[in-house]
C-alpha cells in the first residue's frame, strides 16, 4: 500500500483537525513535548470562542507550550485540568486563579497509566507530537512514549502533529499512519531543560551515593541536583546500564564518556531503556535514529517486576520530607499537591527486589535557608513511599539504610542525617511519641 498516499489523504490544517472535537468530551494528551503546540493552539481557540463548553483533558509533565495555549488561566472555566504529575506550569496555574481546584490531580503510578487508558478512562480524542513517517507508515513517538499507544489505540479519535525536530527514537515507540485519523505537519524547536548547575549539598550527596554504586549497575536517575550530581560523579565506572523512566543529559554525557555501555544487563542487554526524554538540544540529537537507545511504554519501564530483572539495580530520587519513621513525601508541599507520585514508587520498590539492588532517596537537609526541617517527627502529608518500601535515605550529612531495622533503630539513624540544628528537637520528639 501506498502509505504516502494514505498521509497526504489525512493531513489537514490544525483548525480543521480539531473541528472533530465535541462542545465538551474527553482529550488526552502525550507526555511533555508530546503536547502539540498546534492542535493545542486550535483548541484554545474554539473554546475562546465559545464552541467548546466542557473538556476535560487529560496529560503527563505539562511544558511552557500547553500552559500558553489549552492550560492558560483564562480557560480555567472550559477545561478541566486532570494531570497525572504536576510542574511548573501547573503550579503556575494554581498561583494565578488563587485555587488549587483549577487543577484535578489524577493520582497515579506511571507503571500503571497505559492500562488507565485502556480500562478506566474514555477518551473522546488523544493528540501528540511525533516524528516523520517512515517509508513504512510508522510515525514515532520520539521523546514521549509513556502511555501514548494505550491512549491512541483506545481513543476515538487520533490527531498527530509532525514535527521535523522530534527525534525518531526506537523500540516500542511507533503509531502507524493507519492508527491515526488526521495528521498536521507544524515545525517547532523542542524546548530544552538546561539542567540546574548541582549545589554544595547535591555535590556532597552525589559523591556519597557514587561510592555506593558497582561497576555493572543499573541505573535509573529522577529529577533534580542530587541525580544530576552523582551522574556526573560515575564517569570512571565500567559497563553501567541504564533503565529508567526519564533520559537526561546526564545520562547521555555517561555513554558519550563510556561509562555506560550495558554489556552485563540481564534484559535489553546494551539497549539504553527510557519511556519519555527531556534535556538540551544536544541531547534531542544524541536521540534521533540511534539504535543504542529504546523506547518502551512505562508499563515496561516503570514495571517493578521488569525492574528487578535487572543485577546491582540502582534507583536514585528525590524527595521533598522524610518522618521519624521513615514514611517519604516526595509530592506534597504545605498542604496542596506538589507534583506528584510519578515513577518514583515504582522504582523504589523495583530496584530492592533486585538481586543486590539498591534504592537511594535523597533531599537536602533544611528548607526556606535553614529555616524549615525536612525530617519531621511525623508526615501531616500524604504518603508517597511507605516506611516498608525505604531502603537509603540520604543528605549532605551522610547516608542510613532502614533495611532491617526497628522503628527506634530507624528513628535514631534518620535523626543522624538531619541537620545538627534540629537533631535534638527530633529526638525530643522521638520520645513524645514513644519511639525511643
Amino acid at each position: 500500500m501506498d502509505w504516502f498516499a494514505e498521509y497526504r489523504r489525512k493531513q489537514t490544517t490544525p483548525e480543521r483537525a480539531v473541528q472533530s472535537i465535541g462542545s465538551q468530551g474527553s482529550l488526552g494528551l502525550g507526555i511533555a513535548h508530546g503536547h502539540p503546540p498546534a492542535l493545542l493552539e486550535a483548541v484554545a481557540a474554539r473554546a475562546r470562542a465559545g464552541e467548546i463548553r466542557s473538556l476535560t483533558v487529560y496529560y503527563t509533565y505539562a511544558l511552557e507550550t500547553a500552559a500558553r495555549t489549552l492550560l492558560a488561566p483564562d480557560l480555567v472555566g472550559v477545561i478541566r485540568r486532570r494531570p497525572t504529575f504536576q510542574t511548573a506550569a501547573d503550579r503556575a496555574l494554581i498561583a494565578s486563579t488563587g485555587s488549587a481546584a483549577s487543577i484535578d490531580y489524577v493520582p497515579a503510578y506511571l507503571h500503571q497509566l497505559p492500562r488507565l487508558f485502556e480500562e478506566e478512562i474514555d477518551l473522546d480524542t488523544f493528540m501528540t507530537v511525533v516524528a516523520p513517517m517512515d517509508r513504512a507508515g510508522y510515525m514515532s513517538l520520539g521523546t514521549s512514549i509513556g502511555y501514548s499507544q494505550s491512549a491512541a489505540r483506545k481513543a476515538k479519535r487520533v490527531l498527530v502533529e509532525v514535527n521535523e525536530h522530534m527525534p525518531r527514537t526506537l523500540g516500542d515507540t511507533m503509531l502507524h499512519v493507519s492508527e491515526v485519523d488526521a495528521i498536521v505537519e507544524w515545525s517547532a524547536p523542542m524546548v530544552a531543560i538546561e539542567p540546574h548547575a548541582p549545589e554544595p549539598e547535591d555535590e556532597a550527596i552525589g559523591r556519597m551515593i557514587a561510592e555506593l554504586v558497582p561497576d555493572g549497575a543499573t541505573l535509573q536517575l529522577g529529577v533534580g541536583g542530587v541525580p544530576n550530581a552523582v551522574a556526573a560523579r560515575l564517569a570512571d565506572h565500567r559497563d553501567l546500564g541504564i533503565h529508567t523512566e526519564l533520559f537526561t543529559s546526564g545520562m547521555m554525557d555517561l555513554i558519550e564518556k563510556g561509562a555506560v555501555t550495558g554489556k552485563r544487563k540481564r534484559i535489553y542487554p546494551r539497549k539504553h531503556v527510557f519511556t519519555f526524554a527531556l534535556g538540551d538540544a544536544r541531547l534531542y540529537e544524541f536521540l534521533h535514529d540511534n539504535p543504542g537507545m529504546e523506547g518502551h511504554p512505562s508499563s515496561v519501564t516503570n514495571d517493578p517486576i521488569v525492574i528487578s530483572k535487572h543485577e546491582d539495580m540502582i534507583s536514585i530520587n528525590s524527595i521533598l520530607e522524610v518522618d521519624l519513621y521513615g514514611q517519604v513525601n516526595a509530592e506534597f508541599l504545605g498542604q496542596h499537591e506538589f507534583s506528584g507520585v510519578g515513577g518514583q514508587h515504582d522504582f523504589v520498590r523495583g530496584a530492592y527486589r533486585a538481586p543486590r539492588g539498591k534504592s537511594f532517596l535523597a533531599f537536602h537537609s533544611t528548607a526556606q535557608d535553614g529555616a524549615v526541617s525536612r525530617v519531621v517527627p511525623r508526615l501531616e502529608s500524604l504518603v508517597t513511599d511507605p516506611r516498608m518500601d525505604v531502603q537509603y535515605l540520604a543528605t549532605e550529612h551522610g547516608i542510613v539504610n532502614l533495611k532491617g531495622r526497628s522503628t527506634r533503630e530507624r528513628a535514631e539513624l534518620i535523626v543522624t542525617i538531619a541537620h545538627p540544628t534540629f537533631r535534638d528537637e527530633l529526638m525530643r520528639a522521638a520520645r513524645e511519641q514513644q519511639i525511643l
